[in-house]
């Protein structure tokens, strides 16, 4: 059962890792403004689920301390974002 519980506990990494590799293949084989954006979602989203979750449920979320996780994941998300919406076409 240990096993089984530790496995649930890492779906915040999959979500947050699916939305950034969906925006990676649409910034490969679409609109790279779009898939930069996408990707940065990704990274804001496991800031968001950093916040919410508790330490145990946020799983390989956890590196650090919450708030160097929280701090670090929303400035490189909003960092990438920002560099995606200036960058002249």
């Amino acid at each position: 059962m240990a096993g089984e519980a530790e496995r649930r506990s890492e779906w915040p990494l999959a979500l947050s890792g699916l939305v950034a590799v969906a925006g990676l293949i649409t910034l490969t084989f679409h609109d790279w403004r779009n898939g930069i954006l996408i990707f940065a979602g990704g990274v804001l989203l496991a800031a968001l689920l950093r916040v919410s979750l508790s330490d145990n449920a946020a799983g390989l979320l956890r590196v650090r301390g919450r708030m160097f996780d929280i701090v670090l994941l929303a400035g490189v998300g909003a960092a990438v974002a920002l560099l995606g919406l200036i960058i002249p076409n």
